[in-house]
């Protein structure tokens, strides 16, 4: 196994990239290519890329779109989510793209089931779509001319887990007709209190008997139930990327557990705490268990070590995790990995073939360092194993500011075409890319030139407009240290990692800079029951807030933190 601590291979620093778009589609290959050097000759869509590689935008304005997948006839089909906001469920459900002029981007873009639940998973087999909707898999017979589903579907399996922290069921069929689905944990550790500091681990995670793991079903039988005796491989706390390579080998990506240092002040430090765990490319095997909730992986031991909640003093104990099955390769902390594809086509040079690209979706409990991920990986792979170190394939999604509020783009998907395309989808504001090759054939991998964002802190800044009068007791040097607590620069709380750095609010939790407020009127003392009582039922995400926001907090910094809360709602 390799477990790389560079995140890129070297790259050619001479060219920048609008260049590399230029020298990756310079190359004249057939009117179909001739046409694609046109679509990304400008900015790739936003994305650097290695020097061979263009991408164009294949479709835009989408909503929530989560996984896709690419017919033989290259048609896409896409699954997507409501968002948090009211009304945002209308553009959910099944999407269906066709590019009928060879230009590199879908002039015709169908939602046949208006009003479908919709949700992450979907894949293809003999003719018929299959699509996560709500708590259920659907099947739908395609007509061979429309391309579009037909009749209001069948179907497939039933009672998926749809409360708590992880909600998306991913799905891939193999070529036996086995149907595996992903079923992420309720909780973050399978604490007795999710997500509240010094609360210990259940004995035995009950959760697990219909959570965090691998389900195996049979594609072709209607109306399975989903139980605890489908239960495929357990100890995978949310694999939303799973795939299959072309030996049949089953893969996932493991989202590690958050809030070490939040939770564990005083085993694990605040760079320990943005660092560890590592994210994990697994091989998933019959009955294996790959650690969660008593183990994580350390990736700078290279091992799975014993988690807090269940004994472990900071790293140092390994005990029952030693018979816990390790990954094929390891990734940093917190990046979110979203989407896996496992490259068997041939239009990219032949040392991608194997590998692994990854999606990763983008951190938010990363402060008071800067966030990360917002990006596509590229593992290579041989034989079911890691050969080589990671490089960064695609960049440039965030935009100007890498934070789960801020960020314009974040990857969710990944599909390869039957011409050996890769596209690539955002959940954020609905966006695919189509990435194509025409470079050097014989080309080995290589890394895109990182796009850095120059806010070097995730840290709100001071406010430029400053409240009026403060209520009674509160003073501006409350509000000051409020806001440092709020990042993470003081004390063990990082509430903006899921409220936005200025409180502008992400997919994980509400905005504050404004007086749409989902509990209480907006009041002091509404915001201070808020945080000291926690919100274990959110009205619109999935995520509950632990009471404290799962930190270690003296009556003081509660009041600091109210205080800095109230005045983002509240400037002139």
């Amino acid at each position: 196994m390799v477990f790389p601590l560079s995140p890129r291979l070297p790259v050619a620093l001479a060219f920048g990239v609008a260049t590399l778009a230029l020298a990756g589609c310079g190359t004249k290959q057939g009117e179909g290519q001739q046409q694609e050097a046109q679509a990304c000759a400008g900015d790739n869509g936003g994305l650097s890329l290695p020097p061979g590689f263009c991408s164009s935008v294949f479709a835009d304005g989408l909503g929530h779109v989560r996984h896709l997948v690419v017919a033989p006839d290259g048609v896409v089909y896409a699954n997507s989510q409501p968002g948090n906001e009211e009304g945002d469920a209308a553009a959910s459900g099944l999407i269906v793209l066709r590019d009928t002029d060879g230009d590199g981007k879908a002039d015709e873009v169908k939602r046949p089931h208006a009003g479908e639940k919709g949700g992450t998973g979907v894949a293809l087999r003999d003719g018929q779509v299959y699509l996560e909707d709500g708590d259920r898999i659907m099947r739908y017979p395609l007509d061979p001319a429309s391309h579009l589903p037909t009749g209001k579907g069948e179907v497939v399996l039933t009672g998926l887990a749809t409360e708590g922290d992880h909600r998306s069921h991913s799905i891939v069929i193999a070529q036996d007709g086995a149907l595996y689905v992903n079923s992420g944990s309720a909780t973050n550790a399978c604490q007795k209190e999710n997500r509240q500091a010094g609360s210990p681990g259940e004995t035995p995670c009950e959760e697990k008997a219909l959570r965090a793991g691998i389900w195996r079903y049979d594609a072709g039988k209607l109306g399975q139930a989903f139980s605890p005796a489908g239960r495929y491989a357990s100890g995978i706390r949310n694999a939303v990327g799973l795939a299959l390579d072309g030996s049949g080998r089953l893969f996932a990506t493991q989202h590690g557990r958050d809030q070490l240092h939040e939770n564990w002040g005083a085993l694990y430090d605040a760079d320990q705490g943005q660092n560890l765990p590592a994210e994990e490319l697994v091989e998933v095997t019959k009955g294996s268990d790959y650690g969660w909730p008593e183990c994580y992986y350390d990736s700078n031991q290279k091992k799975l070590v014993l988690a807090p909640e269940y004994g472990g003093d900071g790293g140092r104990k390994v005990e029952q995790c030693a018979q816990r099955k390790a990954p094929v390769a390891a990734f940093p902390a917190h990046w979110a990995p979203n989407a896996l594809a496992i490259y068997e086509g041939s239009q990219f040079p032949p040392a991608y073939r194997g590998g692994a690209f990854i999606a990763f979706h983008g951190s938010w409990n990363r402060a008071p360092g800067p966030q990360g991920g917002f990006n596509i990986v590229f593992q290579p792979m041989k034989e079911g194993q890691a050969s080589g170190s990671y490089v960064i394939f695609a960049d440039g999604f965030a935009g100007p500011g890498k934070e789960s509020g801020d960020a314009e783009h974040r990857p969710a998907g990944l599909a390869v075409g039957p011409d050996g395309a890769l596209y690539i989808s955002d959940d954020k504001a609905g966006r695919i890319w189509k990435v194509t090759y025409s470079g050097d054939p014989a080309a080995a991998v290589t890394g895109a030139e990182e796009v850095v964002v120059a806010k070097p802190k995730d840290v709100p800044a001071k406010p430029s407009e400053t409240p009026g009068a403060l209520p009674p007791g509160v003073t501006a040097a409350m509000v000051e240290r409020g806001r440092l607590i709020y990042s993470g620069a003081q004390g063990s709380a990082t509430c903006s990692g899921c409220h936005g750095p200025n409180g502008e609010g992400s997919e994980i939790a509400p905005k504050l800079a404004d007086q749409q407020w989902l509990w209480g009127k907006g009041e002091l003392a509404d915001i201070r029951n808020i945080i000291v009582k926690g919100v274990p039922q959110p009205k619109r995400h999935a995520a509950p807030m632990p009471p404290y926001g799962g930190a270690e907090m003296t009556p003081e910094e509660v009041d600091a933190v109210a205080a800095y809360v109230w005045s983002l709602s509240h400037r002139r």
